[in-house]
């Protein structure tokens, strides 16, 4: 009976055991699904996500790999990496990366056109899904060998000005040094006069529009010789612009086509310009039964002259036609209004007659381009001194 018991005992022990044993071994209701929320996935982690290249010469392209490692226990997969600007460049950077494992993206940079700070930024896009989307940035100063200041001589004469003048100012920014001399202006309308403020490291150029100069848009090249033998000259380009003494609102009359349905009366604006005060007086046109109106709506500056064309008015082809006005300035004795008449549909428009000379209108000149070697941008604003 005690040999039998304590079989019993033993037995039931084991069967204890066994049951724990396969407890032990057999996974949990919802174990496996915690393990599958606990994986990490994808994920990206970069060295460093910005990079600082100093100083750069412009026309040298500034180059950078930016490295990463796929942190994450499944595969990195890059889907776009989008520089902000054109200047701007990215290589054939790592698309797909394995747990564990580096990748790069390669960029490159154009400095050709820049001078100054300089701060870009490149978007990186991927499947780790704590950050799809991320940002690289690469900043740094660009220079020039020489660098022109302003990039363009820009000169504006007021209606009753003689002449006007502009500084640009030449800096070295190279450690060898610089002697730059014998400055000259493809147009006469130029004075140039070039002076040393620090010698080899910075010259001045004092551009002036001479008295004799009149017409309203000039451009030139004024050209300059350097020591470097690199760059042996340097163009800067150079535009003068002269206010009107008169501008016309419209600058001409157009009439509805002809014969008129109806009495037509186009009105136009003059304004003076001149700091002198203006009188208009005797205005008329070339044309029977038109009459005209000559109102001063603020005294020496704006006046409005008005003609009322009868109905059946009809410009006849080859006719130039103009209201024309006198007046008190010595330099613009006369002001003068072209007419115009709109065709009919289907029918040839007549030429356009001239528009006279000291109105207000878009000059074709446009200023002389400077060597690619230093392509200036055309300031915005321009810098008259």
């Amino acid at each position: 009976m005690i040999t039998t018991a304590r079989g019993s005992i033993i037995f039931g022990l084991a069967l204890a055991l066994g049951f724990a044993a396969l407890a032990q071994q057999a996974p949990a209701p919802g174990n496996a699904a915690t393990t599958a929320a606990n994986a990490l996935g994808p994920r990206i982690t970069f060295a460093n996500t910005l990079y600082d290249f100093g100083r750069a010469r412009a026309g040298e392209p500034v180059k950078h790999t930016y490295e990463f490692t796929n942190t994450g226990d499944a595969t990195l997969i890059l889907t776009n990496v989008q520089p902000q600007c054109g200047c701007t460049t990215a290589g054939q950077w790592s698309r797909e990366v394995a747990p564990g494992m580096a990748g790069t993206i390669p960029i490159q940079f154009n400095t050709t056109s820049y001078n100054g700070p300089v701060f870009k930024q490149i978007t990186v896009v991927c499947n780790d899904k704590t950050r799809n989307t991320l940002f690289l940035q690469l900043k740094g100063t660009v220079f020039k060998t020489v660098d022109i200041s302003p990039p363009m001589a820009m000169l504006s004469l007021s209606a009753d000005a003689e002449t006007a003048s502009a500084t640009v100012t030449i800096t070295n920014n190279m450690p060898e040094p610089l002697e730059v001399w014998g400055a000259e202006s493809s147009n006469k309308a130029f004075g140039v006069e070039l002076s040393t403020n620090t010698p080899g490291r910075c010259y001045k150029l004092l551009v002036s529009v001479l008295p004799t100069a009149s017409a309203p848009g000039m451009p030139g090249q004024i050209t300059l010789h350097t020591s470097w033998t690199n760059q042996p000259v340097l163009n800067i380009s150079a535009y003068a612009n002269r206010t009107p003494i008169v501008s016309l609102i419209p600058s001409r009359l157009v009439l509805p086509p002809g014969p008129l349905a109806a009495p037509h009366t186009p009105s136009v604006t003059i304004q003076n310009n001149s700091t002198n005060a203006l009188s208009l007086s005797d205005a008329s046109i070339n044309a029977p039964g038109v009459e005209v109106q000559l109102k001063e709506t603020q005294p020496g500056r704006t006046f409005t002259a008005s003609a009322t064309f009868p109905q059946g008015f009809q410009l006849q082809p080859g006719q130039q036609l103009e209201l024309t006005m006198k007046s008190s300035n010595p330099k613009y004795p006369v002001v003068k209004v072209p007419i115009t008449q709109m065709p009919h549909a289907g029918a040839q428009m007549l030429p356009k007659p001239p528009t006279p000379s000291g109105v207000n209108q878009p000059s074709p000149l446009r200023p002389v381009k400077t060597t690619a070697a230093d392509p200036p941008p055309v300031p915005s604003v321009p810098t008259v001194r």
